[in-house]
């Protein structure tokens, strides 16, 4: 079966919103990953921490830049993802809507590669 990763990306209003109702947010989050775990998609589901504490390596130059976060520039931010086996995209279309978010916020549906698909180094 495909594997597909749903990413959650917020702004800064989405993010605040969640964090009024954390509580209820992560009860309501447990439960959905339950429901996953019950169903046998999940594979994995990591929240990222604050931007603030990261960085961003930037290969924009001749020699990679590295710069502390939070990013200005930025309108969303990778907050998050769950990674499902199921059987096609419309099934995690349909776990995704379904994720726990907070209004303003997108879950973006991406597919993953199978090994069979990705170009092997020729020796």
């Amino acid at each position: 079966m495909p594997k597909y990763l749903l990413i959650m990306r917020g702004t800064d209003e989405s993010n605040a919103a969640m964090m009024t109702n954390i509580d209820e947010m992560m009860a309501t989050t447990r439960q959905f990953i339950e429901e996953m775990v019950k169903a046998g998609v999940l594979l994995a589901a990591e929240g990222l921490d604050d931007p603030g504490k990261g960085v961003v390596v930037d290969f924009t130059g001749e020699v990679p830049v590295v710069t502390d976060g939070p990013y200005g520039e930025t309108k969303e931010l990778f907050g998050g993802f769950f990674l499902l086996d199921v059987a096609s995209k419309q099934e995690a279309v349909e776990w995704a809507k379904r994720v726990p978010a907070a209004r303003g916020s997108k879950i973006e549906v991406r597919r993953v590669p199978g090994s069979d698909e990705v170009p092997q180094v020729r020796e």
